[in-house]
């Protein structure tokens, strides 16, 4: 199933949605490291469900408790090993999919390729698995301290923050709910979520990425291109449609003319519509991405759908859900650009 990402600094995950603990084993971690565990549990605060209005109500802790590779405080140079004990699980909520495939979801596709499948919630493919990236970016970002990684929400809907993030106050993101640096603009977010909650539907949005002080060299220049990385990482979060670096899509309708990043004498560039990336290698500029996530698939209104006999059923989704995913995946998407950028870091050395 492909539970490991990493080349060097590397992490192995398991569980289900709803077995009894999800974890895993960080491997590649230098020895020495100081590890603030309690900054690791902030961040895993702020992926957690229940934690507003807008998200799932589910309320777990998802306290991470550590098994092996620290001492004293310290890295050891061992495998990392922790585990997130599922607290608050109520399985019957998912009694009524247990022969039917939802839409839009992997019941279907994951029923097909193993022959069976834990319906509650999703089981393995439940976005719960990502609370497990979150304590390894958050370990990874204590191992490059020096490189400075902020997402925020950037859309949800039809609605876009639209300043660049030049002009933008990071310290400001975890000031609402909604995870935009923009006060006003993120009362607007927040009121459209609570809206589309309250109708019983859920809505997409996007999160935008700058990585700040990435050192010149990273990546390398065929397979394994920096972007590539970046792009597999974003793409393999739960509800990720799209993913964007530089100036993207937009970059197609330009000219040659327009688009070229002029050198200044000292290598860096007068504009960045590169992303901070040439060649598939870091050139020294701010790494800045854009990951567009999808409405959340359950929605609680009747929808039409299949059973394992092929019979047409209708649906009407139960328990408890986001109606927008993107406030939670900001972490995430910081998470997994902490263990990509960490990984080019040791591979560099």
């Amino acid at each position: 199933m492909s539970n490991s990402f990493g080349k060097i600094f590397t992490i192995t995950t398991f569980g289900e949605s709803h077995g009894e603990a999800i974890g895993g084993v960080i491997d590649g971690c230098p020895a020495g490291v100081e590890l603030d565990l309690e900054f690791i549990q902030k961040e895993m605060d702020r992926r957690k469900p229940g934690q507003s209005k807008i998200v799932t109500q589910r309320k777990e802790p998802d306290a991470v408790r550590f098994l092996s590779g620290i001492f004293e405080g310290k890295t050891t140079g061992a495998s990392i090993g922790f585990i997130i004990e599922n607290v608050h699980q109520r399985s019957n909520d998912y009694s009524h999919i247990k022969d039917s495939y939802r839409p839009s979801h992997a019941d279907y596709t994951y029923d097909k390729k193993y022959g069976n499948r834990d319906y509650r919630g999703g089981g393995r493919t439940s976005a719960r698995e990502t609370a497990n990236w979150v304590v390894g970016g958050a370990v990874a970002k204590q191992v490059i301290p020096e490189i400075k990684i902020n997402a925020y929400t950037s859309s949800v809907g039809d609605l876009f923050l639209e300043k660049p993030y030049q002009d933008l106050d990071f310290t400001q993101t975890e000031n609402n709910i909604v995870r935009c640096p923009d006060a006003e603009v993120a009362e607007k977010m927040i009121e459209k979520i609570d809206t589309i909650r309250k109708q019983g539907d859920t809505i997409g949005g996007t999160v935008t990425c700058v990585i700040e002080n990435v050192p010149v060299g990273l990546g390398e220049p065929i397979f394994d291109k920096l972007h590539a990385q970046l792009g597999k990482a974003m793409l393999s979060i739960n509800a990720v449609k799209g993913f964007e670096y530089g100036s993207g899509f937009c970059g197609a309708k330009m000219k040659g003319s327009e688009h070229n990043d002029i050198f200044n004498e000292d290598g860096s560039t007068q504009t960045n519509l590169s992303g901070g990336i040439q060649g598939g290698i870091s050139n020294g500029m701010d790494i800045y991405f854009r990951v567009a996530f999808k409405p959340v698939a359950t929605i609680m209104q009747a929808q039409q759908t299949i059973d394992k006999e092929g019979n047409i059923v209708e649906m009407h989704g139960k328990g408890r859900h986001d109606p927008c995913v993107v406030p939670r995946a900001v972490p995430i998407v910081e998470a997994l650009a902490a263990m990509v950028l960490t990984d080019f870091m040791l591979l560099n050395k």
